[in-house]
């Protein structure tokens, strides 16, 4: 199984989740990880399953704008994946993809969804968009407000992961 896992990743939160999703994703096959600024429409070619991840801006996908203005506040440096395009630009340059696995995560402040917004649905909705079959619904990892990931989540990524490979696996044996 080829897994293929595009992420947009600001302050390294939705980075260090795709790579616990990698890690798991490494004991069923092949596994390539590509930062969004990277990731080409072929970036997908051949792949059994996609993991899509960003960051929630404004209650949503980010924009130039929005990783340009999380660049200016001082309070923690921006990762070196945040300089590119972000997953939106990459979407904008996708064509059909039809049938190939996909799910969609984020990273988002810990709180009630309504308020934080989920950057995982407007992924979800573009994976469905561009012909991808979902295989789970969309996951949200939570970080606290100084922007880090609260203890457990890692651990949640890896069960979800692990969730969502084996309900693939499951699917592609019958």
């Amino acid at each position: 199984m080829r897994t293929v896992i595009i992420y947009e990743s600001l302050y390294g939160n939705t980075r260090r989740v795709a790579e616990e999703l990698a890690r798991v994703a490494h004991g069923h096959g092949d596994v390539e990880m590509v930062a969004a600024e990277e990731a080409t429409p072929e970036s997908v070619d051949g792949a059994d399953l996609v993991l899509i991840g960003g960051p929630t801006h404004v209650h949503g996908m980010s924009w130039k704008a929005t990783r340009q203005n999380s660049g200016s506040d001082g309070d923690r440096p921006l990762g070196a994946d945040a300089a590119g395009p972000g997953l939106r630009d990459w979407f904008q340059r996708v064509g059909r993809v039809d049938g190939i696995s996909a799910a969609a995560f984020d990273t988002r402040f810990d709180g009630p969804e309504v308020l934080t917004g989920r950057a995982s649905l407007g992924i979800s909705r573009r994976l469905r968009h561009h012909g991808f079959a979902e295989v789970a619904a969309p996951k949200s990892f939570v970080v606290d407000h100084d922007n880090s990931l609260l203890d457990g989540e890692v651990a949640r990524a890896h069960q979800w992961a692990e969730s969502v490979l084996e309900s693939l696996l499951a699917d592609a044996a019958h």
